[in-house]
């Protein structure tokens, strides 16, 4: 396929690589980031959406992608697929789906789970909202880039499958954080607790494959000085984004919000930026009970 690929930072370089190795026709374009090998540079957004069948949006927010989405559905081809993979709110996912419904385009929101190493060893997943018409046209991309994708529902439900995930993932991170700085108090080896956890009631996805406490589980940041594989200041963005869609529709999200609150706490002022979510375990290794 012609592929016009906008964003090519950490994410979206190792995506746009391996669509180029697959064989297919990548043209790029970034503010400040170089192209990737195998993928022709050009000097705008409209120019690498200018003819393009699929155009594949990975962007910080939803500001920039309404930015974006202004330059280059005016110059896209109708019939044309524009995938945005970028983690926004769902209302500018919806908005902009609109504007390329109303200009003949396919557009579908894909926003990926997975991380740089996801990204790298093209294993993502896919959360896809759009119409099943566009998803099927996609899905020879989704099969490069990633490992799954899962066809949610209508435009928007792609973010909004997003959120969810991680905002469990966020509150199932500090539960487990917790557990493991209370059997520090209490005497208890980490490793027995790993043990016991990891094969009970309270297995999870971040217990058993992203273990916070270092020299315990399987590899992890936590092994490596929590150095980001997916950083807390990342985790705080799609928790603030989960609080603000709930807030849309009136959903009750106590724990969500809770989530968010700490990870502000710990990314703003107690010295989280720049480390790996699981490092919340020794924030609250060194904290005591309040009041």
């Amino acid at each position: 396929m012609k592929i016009g690929f906008i964003g090519l930072g950490n994410m979206g370089a190792p995506m746009a690589r391996n669509l180029a190795r697959a064989g297919h026709e990548v043209k790029g374009f970034d503010i400040a980031a170089p192209c990737p090998e195998g993928v022709e540079c050009v000097g705008s957004a409209a120019e690498a959406a200018k003819g393009a069948e699929v155009v594949i949006t990975m962007l910080p927010d939803g500001n920039i992608l309404r930015q974006v989405a202004a330059e280059i559905i005016p110059v896209m081809e109708k019939g044309a697929v524009f995938l945005d993979c970028s983690t926004v709110d769902v209302e500018s996912a919806r908005e902009v789906a609109r504007q390329a419904e109303a200009a003949g385009l396919r557009p579908l929101d894909a926003p990926v789970s997975g991380g740089v190493g996801g990204a790298e060893a093209g294993t993502l997943t896919f959360m896809v909202g759009g119409s099943e018409e566009a998803f099927e046209i996609a899905k020879p991309l989704f099969e490069v880039m990633g490992k799954k994708a899962v066809h949610c529902g209508p435009s928007g439900n792609g973010q909004a499958a997003k959120i969810c995930n991680n905002m469990i993932l966020g509150v199932t991170m500090i539960a487990t954080c917790e557990a493991f700085a209370l059997a520090d108090r209490l005497g208890l080896d980490r490793q027995k607790l790993y043990d016991v956890v990891s094969t009970s009631s309270g297995y999870s996805w971040v217990m058993n494959a992203y273990t916070p406490a270092p020299g315990v589980g399987v590899p992890s940041p936590a092994d490596n000085d929590y150095k980001p594989g997916f950083a807390a200041e990342l985790m705080l963005k799609d928790l603030r984004l989960s609080q603000q869609a709930a807030e849309a529709v009136d959903a009750d999200t106590p724990m969500g919000q809770r989530a968010a609150e700490l990870y502000e706490a710990f990314v703003e002022r107690e010295g989280g930026r720049g480390r790996d979510f699981s490092a919340m375990l020794p924030r609250f290794e060194s904290r005591r009970r309040r009041g």
